[in-house]
């Protein structure tokens, strides 16, 4: 069995709206679903930010030099070729990387999509999950693919239809 565990910060005065032993269960259900590989130990981790605009508007200038708030933003760790990782993945959990959701931007999405925040957070959490596994959508055709299978993770845990 795949163990993931999900380091949360809630920089967000929402985003206890969902439980950290949800995001847990969740995370982990998805980490079977795809299927996982890469640790000896059948063990990953990631972090989870729930944020402001404001602070997702300053990560999405550093790294990708758009001046602007976005919904979620994925930071995979890719480093894994190194002796010292190779080393350490005997022992601990595979790091695959960080999803800072800004939840001022799902709740407009929310809104405009005619859901719930925690649906809307839930999916863009989807998303980057997908993108920490080497998921990209760089066109219409691998976006749709992505979102088909964002769709699929969403149905494992129970929350498409959902409002």
């Amino acid at each position: 069995m795949i163990s993931l565990d999900v380091a949360l910060d809630f920089s967000h005065p929402q985003a206890e709206m969902i439980a950290e032993t949800d995001w847990q269960g969740w995370f982990g259900q998805w980490a079977e679903q795809m299927a996982l590989t890469g640790s000896p130990i059948d063990a990953y981790e990631l972090s989870l930010t729930l944020t402001t605009d404001s602070a997702i508007a300053a990560l999405n200038h550093t790294f990708r030099q758009l001046d602007q708030p976005t919904d979620v933003l994925s930071f995979a760790d890719r480093d894994l070729d190194s002796p010292l990782t190779t080393e350490l993945l005997a022992t601990e959990p595979l790091y695959l990387g960080d999803i800072i959701i800004s939840l001022d931007t799902a709740q407009r999405q929310a809104e405009g999509a005619g859901h719930s925040l925690r649906r809307e957070t839930v999916w863009l959490a989807a998303h980057g999950f997908l993108h920490l596994l080497g998921w990209d959508h760089p066109d219409d055709e691998t976006l749709a693919t992505m979102l088909h299978q964002q769709t699929a993770l969403l149905e494992t845990i129970g929350l498409i239809g959902e409002n």
